[in-house]
């Protein structure tokens, strides 16, 4: 390369800055969940669903009013299937007094509804779902780091785990600085964000993968370098087109799925941030070298010894 050529950007240059970065997120992160914890949703404390049928389709925020003037504090407020339908959650025990007296109030004024349904869903339904959702988590995991081990070798496993926990982890830590409701459409939007992480993380892989075999001089440092270098524009053009996407979600997709189009957005620039940063570094702690990549010659192939003879029919023309 002439020296009046551009030089690519030394990310592995910043490989220490970013380590002390994801560390002190990481901690401050754990730290949050073992001070604050999550603000768990109805899904996993339990509270009553009431289901309403409206003559007309109806304001939510007027719905909302209407329940924090009587004194409820805990309660989400969606539609269900048509615009027509109201779901009401709260966090309220079952009781008899609880649909009709929620009934009352929406009808004040002369609203004209009518109630449904009324289910209550226990807190030892919301403890099964906390264990089945962290066990789905790990699980996740678990499988993604056998795919890459096989698929590509297993220091590129570890490489590729590392940054899906490092990205739920930082996820789940912003929910509980700001108390934001974690439900299972939040435990969605995880399961979302390892899927993306993954898809980032495996093409920088599989770039780094073919340099190691396709380039013949150069330290790891230098290859790791070059194979960030070729991926970033393809990086950051699928994550901000993503982002747009997730905004609009954010801005226009309701209370509904306000948190679920959070968690995504930081999940994105987080599983942006370490597909880069925090795979790489890991491999250069690891020590992946070309001798790691090497694929084993086949059975026979240059041996004049284990060569297929042509067939008889062949020799006798």
């Amino acid at each position: 390369m002439s020296e009046d050529q551009k030089q690519p950007f030394d990310f592995m240059g910043l490989r220490k800055i970013a380590s002390g970065f994801s560390i002190a997120l990481i901690v401050i992160s754990i730290a949050l969940l073992a001070t604050r914890g999550l603000n768990l949703g109805m899904d996993f404390t339990g509270g009553t669903s009431v289901e309403f049928e409206y003559a007309e389709a109806p304001e939510l925020d007027d719905i909302r009013s209407r329940l924090d003037s009587a004194g409820y504090e805990q309660f989400s407020v969606q539609n269900f299937g048509a615009d027509t339908t109201v779901l009401v959650r709260m966090a309220e025990a079952d009781n008899d007094k609880l649909a009709p007296e929620v009934t009352r109030i929406l009808k004040e004024g002369g609203v004209n509804l009518e109630l449904v349904s009324s289910e209550f869903v226990g807190s030892q339904v919301g403890e099964q779902l906390k264990e089945d959702s962290g066990l789905g988590l790990l699980i996740a995991l678990a499988v993604v780091l056998i795919y890459v081990g096989m698929r590509f070798q297993f220091k590129f496993g570890i490489a590729s785990v590392v940054p899906l926990a490092h990205d739920v982890i930082i996820v789940l830590g912003v929910f509980a600085l700001f108390q934001w409701t974690f439900d299972l459409t939040v435990l969605a939007a995880l399961l979302a964000v390892i899927g993306y992480s993954l898809n980032d993380t495996i093409v920088v892989a599989d770039r780094i993968r073919e340099n190691f075999r396709k380039m013949r001089v150069g330290e790891p440092w230098d290859i790791i370098n070059e194979s960030i270098h070729q991926t970033i524009a393809r990086t950051i053009n699928t994550s901000g087109t993503t982002l747009v996407v997730l905004v609009a979600l954010y801005l226009l997709g309701g209370e509904a799925i306000n948190n679920f189009a959070l968690a995504l957005i930081i999940g994105v620039v987080v599983g942006t941030y370490s597909s880069i940063y925090v795979s790489a570094n890991l491999l250069m702690v690891m020590g992946v070298t070309r001798e790691d990549l090497i694929v084993p010659p086949k059975e026979g192939v240059g041996d004049p010894d284990q060569e297929e003879q042509p067939p008889e029919w062949l020799n006798r023309m």
